[in-house]
């Protein structure tokens, strides 16, 4: 079992206490106030499941990690008028419709077709930066291509 110690987000103190606990969809969402600088913040426990393994086009094989999903949504919303909120409740999703397929491994273009299609649900511009790094776009062809598919 892996802890971390939480450090305030304000001023990178150690020192906070627990101000309310409950359930939520993201997991245990605790409310902490800071001992140090009394500024609050909200954290979330969750259990991690690191059984899922990707498996790359190349062949490799890698362990599935949550924050490189994000990292990629994050980039294709990037200065696009889509909530931190809205991002993380997709990467969530993804994550479980993965887990819920019950395979231990899963090919990497099986993750990416899900992210393309809850990106093109959402928003066009996000879909068409998102494809062209996941399809690897070689020229302007390709832009159009994926803008008639819009």
């Amino acid at each position: 079992m892996l802890f971390k110690i939480m450090n305030c987000i304000f001023c990178s103190s150690k020192s906070s206490k627990v101000t309310d606990k409950r359930d939520s969809p993201y997991g245990i969402r605790r409310r902490r106030e800071c001992l140090k600088c009394k500024k609050r913040y909200t954290t979330y426990e969750k259990v991690e499941r690191n059984d899922l393994y990707v498996i790359k086009k190349d062949g490799r094989r890698e362990k599935f990690d949550k924050e490189k999903l994000k990292k990629g949504f994050e980039k294709a919303f990037e200065k696009r008028p889509i909530s931190q909120e809205k991002i993380d409740k997709m990467v969530n999703e993804v994550g479980e419709l993965l887990r819920r397929k019950g395979k231990k491994e899963v090919k990497s273009s099986v993750i990416g077709e899900l992210v393309m299609r809850k990106i093109k649900k959402l928003d066009n511009i996000a879909y068409i930066r998102f494809a062209s790094v996941y399809r690897d776009f070689q020229d302007v062809d390709d832009f159009k291509r994926a803008i008639k598919q819009i």
